[in-house]
């Protein structure tokens, strides 16, 4: 089984940059540096009794001594008497709402008069997005990141809309401190600790905070806050912070010809029994952070004189999405629910190198009826459902 190797080898994080302290007291001072080199800071806050990412305009709106709690077909809070601001392991957006928009024109079209002759103008609508800074991004969510980068800004068709918003986007990623009952990302290479990615990178601890660089936008805000080098007895426990919240993850996906084994079950009684479950409701789709099916939608201006032509987000899990030439291609739940795993955890190792699944257990907790993911992805690969027992 591939997941006990991933915990052998996660004590060997790359600490080669320097690390440094900041104070906790001192916290207030990166936002103030963020806001100076003209930031819009974005940062996790109590929303209707989840945490989002909303506009920061103080340290104080974070959410302090926050805990969430993660189960199959269950997401809430509970307040403790922690003086941490990022004891939570994640919330129902990721990084892709503010990078791949839910809703995105791409381009207008008007009619207009020239030289007497009425004719169209197509005008494309790419966005120019202010500096956004986020703080407080989870390790899975910036390997899904990265794997939209690979799809959006890296294949033979850069995404303009995709390019404009991630350019502008500075990264303060949070490694974590504990895991829910959902997360599996140990087991996917993708935390709980990150190696790369980002701009700036902290572990909280109860004194303060570990911080490194890992760009050269990061190293601009780094050279403004009242820091002082770290010492090796924190930054062993912060590795062993990392180790325990990997260590305390008991759902995985087995690694190992995982994507093979799942293409040889396409006639599983199994899609069958997750069918019957099932909604289709696409709230596991709207969580993730690395789906990307879209439709495209037009609007038109009252006066019929112009029309913009939008990009929305949809769902392989909608009647409409597989409908070519009148037909569907995908008319039951359990071919649906089968494309999206055979897609996440199949096709995307062929297309990008490695699985769509970074282990973040968004699609566990916020499925109405609780379908856990990689407990079904391993029962028809033919692995041991251990946590089920």
């Amino acid at each position: 089984m591939i997941y006990t190797g991933v915990l052998a080898a996660f004590g060997k994080r790359n600490l080669v940059m320097a690390v440094h302290f900041l104070a906790v007291e001192h916290l207030p001072n990166l936002l103030t540096a963020l806001k100076v080199h003209g930031y819009d800071v974005v940062g996790p806050m109590v929303r209707d009794g989840a945490i989002v990412y909303d506009h920061l305009e103080d340290i104080s709106e974070l959410p302090l001594g926050v805990m969430s709690v993660q189960r199959p077909g269950t997401y809430r809070l509970s307040e403790s008497t922690s003086s941490r601001y990022f004891s939570w392991a994640n919330g129902p957006s990721a990084l892709k709402p503010l990078l791949y928009k839910a809703r995105q024109a791409l381009w207008t079209v008007e009619q207009v008069a020239v030289a007497t002759v009425d004719g169209l103008v197509f005008k494309d609508t790419v966005p120019e997005p202010v500096k956004t800074a986020v703080i407080g991004v989870r390790p899975c969510d910036i390997a899904a990141m990265k794997i939209q980068d690979q799809h959006f800004l890296q294949s033979d068709y850069v995404d303009p809309y995709y390019q404009a918003e991630r350019n502008s986007l500075f990264t303060v990623a949070v490694n974590c401190s504990t895991s829910n009952d959902t997360c599996f990302c140990a087991s996917t290479g993708d935390g709980p600790a990150l190696d790369d990615g980002y701009d700036l990178l902290l572990d909280e601890l109860e004194s303060g905070f570990l911080i490194r660089s890992g760009s050269d936008a990061g190293t601009a805000i780094l050279e403004k806050l009242p820091i002082m080098k770290a010492g090796s007895d924190l930054i062993e426990l912060a590795e062993q912070q990392s180790q325990k919240a990997a260590e305390k993850q008991k759902r995985y996906l087995i690694d190992e010809n995982m994507h093979a084994n799942l293409f040889s079950q396409l006639d599983s009684r199994r899609w069958y029994d997750i069918a019957d479950r099932c909604l289709s409701c696409g709230n596991c789709t709207s969580v993730c952070p690395t789906c990307f099916c879209h439709r495209e939608t037009e609007t038109a201006d009252l006066d019929g004189t112009k029309s913009t032509h939008y990009r929305e987000w949809s769902s392989c899990f909608n009647a409409d999405h597989s409908v070519m030439h009148g037909h569907a291609l995908r008319d039951s739940s359990e071919l649906r629910y089968r494309q999206w795993m055979l897609h996440k955890l199949g096709s995307w190792i062929n297309q990008y190198g490695r699985s769509g699944c970074v282990g973040c257990g968004r699609c566990i907790a916020w499925c109405p009826v609780g379908i856990d993911f990689p407990a079904e992805a391993n029962a028809i690969s033919g692995e041991f459902d251990l946590w089920e027992q």
